[in-house]
């Protein structure tokens, strides 16, 4: 799992002079129990409503269909975001310089398709 490989490689990061920080759109309780549970070496944020996701154009808004297959599994985003927007934000990974100038991203409309944790630090190397 991504939250696995990346636990595994903050300290990597960490020397590299970055900072990794999760931003999600789970409440803080839900992102309290997953950082508990996979014992986070880095910090989880809360973004209520995605809005920093929107900000960044990586916001989108759930399908009828989709939302319909969620529930079905049990899946209910309402309660995990606590709002009923039903919106989630696209997988992204992006290195921010000091400046705040983008560096660097990765973003997939796939949810599936994650950066290896690797490449985001080869991508800090790169930028010495």
């Amino acid at each position: 799992m991504e939250l696995d490989a990346l636990n595994e490689n903050a300290k990597a990061i960490s020397t590299l002079g970055a900072t990794l920080v999760l931003i999600s759109p789970n409440t803080i309780a839900h992102n309290q129990s997953i950082a508990e549970e996979k014992k986070l070496a880095c910090d989880i944020l809360s973004d209520p409503g995605n809005a920093v996701a929107a900000r960044y154009g990586l916001r989108y808004t759930m399908a009828a269909d989709l939302k319909a297959l969620y529930r079905n599994f049990g899946v209910d985003l309402e309660d995990f975001n606590g709002d009923a927007s039903w919106t989630l934000p696209l997988p992204a990974r992006i290195i921010i310089d000091m400046d705040g100038m983008i560096r660097y991203a990765a973003i997939n409309a796939d949810y599936t398709v994650r950066p290896d944790p690797e490449d985001t630090i080869a991508a800090l190397k790169a930028m010495g």
